[in-house]
């Protein structure tokens, strides 16, 4: 049996988050909790083993056969992992504790099939408990069909829904439910889990092994465990070392991979950048990992810009092109959980910042192209366009060039970005901005941006202005 599963908490007390733990000692310290619950957070981090815990302290027999009304303590919360109960709800065996895959089962029908069997008293055990995995999934009818069992479910029901994407979930649900948020696993509360398996294990290892392979699993239990058990399966007998960990991680090249990738950005080698990433890929090297030692090195950097830390490297990146890749980067490290291929979104991410520094490029040439042209040509001073009359908004062109130019002044990569969008139309209250890429678009529509916009055409019109930013059709 894998690591994961042998290893996974049977008790309150063998749960490595020490927030959930206190809070499940607390709210079952007394008969009078919740009837339904709400967990969420990322992937990996405990949470349907957190259910099956609940499942098992509300019908252990031992807690059962007690008589005293009194607060319980810790020891007496706890399951005893021993009789009936708890051994049948850890194997998975127990008929009055239902786990239901929503991502598996979205529709109305299962939904409705727990309101009707809900209503049936429990096979042996005290409470039925339903626990919903990814809860999220279900269809808005499926939705309202639990919303009705959760406003008034019988006495011998518990609800444990668990999700990784909180947002999708309806407000009503939501407001019936006991909320924990179970959030990314500290390192300290990592190397415990580690240490514990480690122990029952008879695994040689060294605190500076556990600590890299803590920095690998990007907050996740059930991610480090497997990086442990795939380095013991390679350590041969040995123990393992903090050279074991990077070996196996093809870490020890990092840092130089990192610089050259920063290099390839300074100077504008797009190419370079795109190749690196391929090779690293190929390598095997985990790009997550890879992404995430990329972004923590902007921030010292972007840090060190204003003097925070001690990051002596220079770079010729400016503060605002440091904070654009971080911003890149960060999505790009998000979406890979959803990318068929796993470096598609990084080199997605280069391109759109090719793509900017193309347009930059393109913009200052036709400056310099410009004052070449009107040699010898009599001209006149430029009027300041904010004194002009709204009658001239039909000059499109000469708008739109000074709406980027004001716009230098709040933020050059915006100034950037708007070089590669268009004036697609101009109404008398309204500007509308078209993008050629979904990321421009986003960027033109953060708030501070989108404010800045309108008060630039707004001086410059002569009267007040809303901005819309559309994105470009396919096709035209």
């Amino acid at each position: 049996m894998v690591f994961y599963r042998k290893y996974r908490p049977q008790k309150i007390e063998e749960l490595d988050n020490e927030k959930i733990r206190e809070t499940f000692y607390r709210i079952f310290a007394n008969e009078n909790y919740p009837h339904a619950f709400l967990f969420s957070g990322p992937k990996g981090l405990g949470k349907t083993s957190a259910a099956r815990i609940i499942a098992k302290v509300v019908n252990c027999e031992r807690k059962a056969k007690r008589t005293t009304k009194s607060k319980l303590s810790k020891n007496q919360v706890e399951p005893c992992s021993k009789c009936n109960q708890c051994v049948s709800i850890a194997n998975g065996t127990n008929i009055d504790v239902l786990e239901i895959d929503a991502a598996s089962n979205r529709g109305i029908d299962e939904i409705r099939d727990l309101r009707e069997k809900i209503k049936l008293s429990p096979a042996s055990a005290r409470k039925k408990v339903y626990i919903i995995d990814e809860v999220h999934m279900l269809t808005t009818e499926a939705f309202n069909a639990l919303l009705k069992t959760l406003e008034e479910p019988p006495n011998h029901a518990l609800f444990v829904l668990c999700t990784t994407e909180p947002h999708k979930i309806l407000q009503t649900i939501t407001s019936r439910c006991f909320q924990i948020n179970f959030k990314k696993a500290t390192r300290e509360e990592l190397i415990r889990a580690f240490e514990r398996i480690a122990k029952v294990e008879k695994i040689k290892i060294d605190k500076e092994a556990l600590e890299a392979i803590a920095g690998l699993s990007d907050g996740s239990f059930r991610d480090g465990v497997k990086i442990l058990e795939e380095i013991l399966s390679l350590s041969l007998g040995k123990k393992i070392t903090k050279e074991t960990v990077e070996k196996k991680h093809s870490i020890t090249n990092i840092n130089l991979q990192i610089l050259e990738f920063i290099n390839a950005f300074e100077t504008q080698d797009i190419k370079s950048g795109l190749n690196l990433i391929g090779k690293i890929a190929d390598s095997g090297v985990d790009l997550k990992f890879f992404a995430q030692a990329f972004i923590e090195k902007l921030h010292k950097l972007l840090l060190g810009k204003v003097g925070i830390n001690d990051e002596k490297e220079e770079t010729s990146l400016s503060m605002s092109e440091l904070k654009e890749l971080m911003e890149l980067f960060n999505r790009a490290y998000l979406e890979t959980r959803y990318s068929v291929i796993v470096q598609l979104p990084f080199e997605m991410a280069i391109i759109n910042w090719g793509e900017r520094e193309m347009s930059n490029d393109k913009q200052e040439t036709e400056d310099r192209i410009k004052p070449e042209q009107t040699v010898g040509k009599k001209t006149e001073p430029k009027k300041a366009i904010e004194h002009q009359q709204p009658r001239l908004l039909g000059k499109n062109e000469a708008f739109w060039g000074e709406v980027i130019e004001r716009m230098k002044g709040h933020n050059h990569t915006i100034a950037g970005v708007l070089r590669g969008a268009n004036l697609h139309d101009m109404e008398k209250k309204m500007v509308t901005i078209e993008t050629g890429y979904k990321f421009h678009k986003e960027k033109l529509s953060e708030l501070k941006t989108l404010q800045a916009l309108e008060e630039v055409c707004s001086q410059i019109a002569g009267k007040k202005m809303a901005v819309s930013i559309i994105l470009k059709q396919k096709g035209r």
